[in-house]
């Protein structure tokens, strides 16, 4: 048998040593690619072969498909209103749930901060007052008037202690008082003032949450108290308080908000929000001792106190009516007027009522 030349053996183990290299290079290449765009999923791709689990990506598609509950993220402002039966009964997540949608609730204590917690995004459906809703409309925040819930006549009071001395608006020049600034308590003053000679500069007006407002009240640190409902009926009852005359009929129209992109995305939950909200404000009305118990236990305030301000309020759902516009316009003029408004705006471009037309179909 021949044995093979030398100069075959040398080109055989050449040939081998690249084929070698070859693949070698091949492989730090693939792993230099697969580091390097770790960031943009492919490692997250690596995981999912590793654990069965999808991958971030996938997990993105499957929200964007629907899949995930959207989450749905409704502030509370106060703690007497038919929202709160809506979460106590369940009747909110029984309606999202349906529509593959979730609930994140949070309170806050007035209409101000709820404007920047909508700006930040942190809140998607709420209601305001008059003074929050229209400062909004006019600093072009991204929130839609989705409906009326209110004329609130009754909303607003201006309070002294029980034993003050004073007795008439008029009263009140020179004296302090307490409120929370750019509230629907602070258009009130402002609008009560203007029908019995005054104006704020005729005042010490001092800007306080409802909390601290109360506790300064009861000391004796303000002399009057701008404040709404329950506040009212609980100070007054409690012979803490006294209302004053106004003499003068002032409309503080409440207003459903929708977060705009959230409205534009998501159209079927603001529905099914004002569904609910229908729902529980006609429960509310046909069992008032019950409804009064639901909100003694969320707010520690007596049950009679509490069925008694149910009484007085004028709770609705309804698209925005002419002369709630006409009280929103008006308020707006008001507003500017004493500087909270840099630009003139039109209350009637920002409503749609679109929405609950349809919830109250």
């Amino acid at each position: 048998m021949r044995k093979p030349k030398r100069s075959v053996l040398l080109l055989t183990a050449f040939l081998v040593l690249a084929i070698v290299l070859v693949v070698g290079c091949g492989n730090s290449g693939s792993a230099e690619k697969t580091e390097s765009s770790a960031g943009s999923g492919s490692a997250s791709n690596t995981a999912e072969e590793k654990t069965g689990q999808p991958s971030t990506e996938e997990n993105t598609q499957q929200e964007a498909n629907g899949e995930k509950a959207v989450k749905v993220r409704i502030a509370l402002n106060g703690s007497l209103n038919p929202l709160v039966i809506a979460e106590q009964k369940g009747w909110l997540k029984e309606g999202f749930d349906q529509l593959n949608a979730e609930v994140e609730w949070s309170k806050f204590a007035s209409g101000p901060p709820i404007l920047e917690a909508l700006v930040s995004g942190r809140v998607d459906l709420t209601f305001l007052g008059d003074g929050a809703t229209i400062t909004g409309l006019s600093n072009k925040l991204p929130i839609q008037v989705v409906g009326l819930i209110g004329e609130g006549k009754n909303l607003n009071a201006i309070l002294v202690s029980a034993d003050s001395p004073i007795t008439k608006v008029q009263d009140l020049k020179g004296k302090k008082v307490g409120l929370s600034r750019g509230s629907s308590s602070h258009v009130y003053l402002i609008k009560v003032l203007e029908a019995n000679g005054l104006t704020q500069k005729d005042l010490t007006i001092i800007n306080l949450n409802p909390e601290d407002a109360q506790a300064a009240f009861e000391s004796g640190q303000l002399d009057a108290w701008v404040t709404v409902d329950p506040n009212i009926t609980l100070n007054v009852a409690t012979k803490k308080a006294k209302a004053l005359e106004a003499n003068t009929e002032v409309q503080a129209p409440l207003s459903m908000i929708a977060h705009t992109e959230f409205a534009q995305k998501h159209p079927e939950l603001v529905v099914e929000y004002l569904k609910q909200f229908k729902r529980s404000l006609e429960w509310q009305t046909a069992n008032l001792d019950e409804a009064a118990q639901i909100y003694s236990e969320q707010t520690k305030l007596p049950a009679a106190i509490v069925k008694t301000f149910l009484e007085r309020s004028s709770s609705l759902l309804s698209a925005y009516t002419q002369e709630a516009l006409a009280a929103q316009e008006t308020t707006a003029g008001i507003l500017l007027k004493n500087g909270f408004l840099k630009k003139e705006v039109a209350f009637k471009d920002g409503v749609n009522d679109s929405f609950v037309q349809q919830a109250l179909e």
